[in-house]
């Protein structure tokens, strides 16, 4: 009976965050300047990585692409969260959902590799340091990176094509901001086995997997550092991963809830919540935390200014 009476759905509507028209246009100034913000603050890092041969290493190029990753997926949600803000329709077309829910997966599992493979990188920085230049190579950093991307983009591809082929009935109400992989999986009245199979095996490759290579990583750089005989020597063996960890930390800690959790569990506000840390919050704080944190980049930073004040 629900397969004969279900519809193929054209749209969807985002509920985002029904709230009065004054707090409405606050919220839209709030994620505007967030967005530009956050736009800027990762053009500037790609920029000032690229113009600065002190910073053309591995780190550093793994992080040009953490931060051209960050700029485009806030791109992706952002904008339509601004204009459900200054319209009353909340709609958005199905082909516009599975559109934004395919880049958004593919970011959101390209960032959880890239993360990795930069842990995997500060680990053969502090553990095998004579041996790095060989190891990180700049070929071998190019093909881990365009691994990333290839196996976030892949991924997620395999994701949205079983969603996508999935009939819809009764409510098209969508609860957060943006189309998630759940929401719409909530809303089915088809048969999901499926596509909640394929969704599970990938998300749990997709997290656990390079959360595992994260932690390994990071069990053998605290193991090393302890090793070190000094105290200065830990501390600045500890700086160079440390803007990298808290990241991680932040990142892995709200994707899990959100996509490791059980399905009983519904706090529909405190997803909303936790959707604006990773999909907002982290990428705005990500460039910050990169800067204030690097020595390098400190550095950098300091000698362009005082070229330009002696300019003045």
């Amino acid at each position: 009976m629900k397969q004969r009476n279900s519809t193929k759905v054209q749209e969807f509507i985002l509920l985002g965050f029904p709230t009065v028209m004054e707090l409405q246009m606050l919220l839209f100034v709030i994620f505007l300047v967030a967005y530009m913000l956050t736009v800027l603050e990762n053009i500037l890092i790609i920029i000032l990585i690229k113009m600065n041969h002190q910073l053309h290493k591995p780190m550093y190029f793994f992080l040009s692409n953490l931060s051209f990753l960050e700029a485009w997926y806030i791109s992706v949600i952002v904008p339509k969260l601004l204009v459900n803000f200054l319209v009353e329709s909340k709609n958005i077309s199905f082909e516009g959902c599975m559109t934004q829910l395919y880049f958004f997966s593919s970011l959101i599992c390209t960032e959880c590799v890239l993360l990795a493979v930069m842990a995997y990188d500060r680990y053969v920085a502090i553990c095998c340091p004579l041996r790095y230049v060989v190891i990180m190579s700049h070929g071998i950093c190019m093909q881990l990176a365009t691994s990333s991307w290839l196996i976030g983009f892949l991924a997620s591809m395999l994701k949205v094509f079983f969603i996508s082929q999935l009939s819809f009935c009764g409510s098209n109400v969508i609860n957060p901001f943006f189309c998630d992989i759940r929401p719409p999986l909530n809303i089915s009245c088809a048969d999901m086995t499926t596509a909640e199979m394929v969704d599970f095996i990938l998300a749990l490759l997709i997290l656990l997997a390079p959360l595992s290579v994260t932690s390994i990583s990071y069990i053998r750089i605290i193991g090393t550092i302890l090793h070190i005989p000094t105290v200065q020597g830990k501390k600045k063996a500890f700086s160079t991963c440390v803007s990298h960890l808290t990241v991680v930390i932040i990142f892995f800690s709200a994707t899990l809830f959100m996509y490791a959790r059980p399905k009983r569990i519904h706090p529909f506000d405190l997803n909303k919540l936790v959707s604006i840390v990773y999909t907002i919050v982290t990428p705005i704080l990500n460039p910050f935390i990169y800067c204030l944190r690097n020595q390098e980049v400190k550095g950098v930073l300091k000698k362009i200014f005082s070229v330009r004040q002696t300019a003045c």
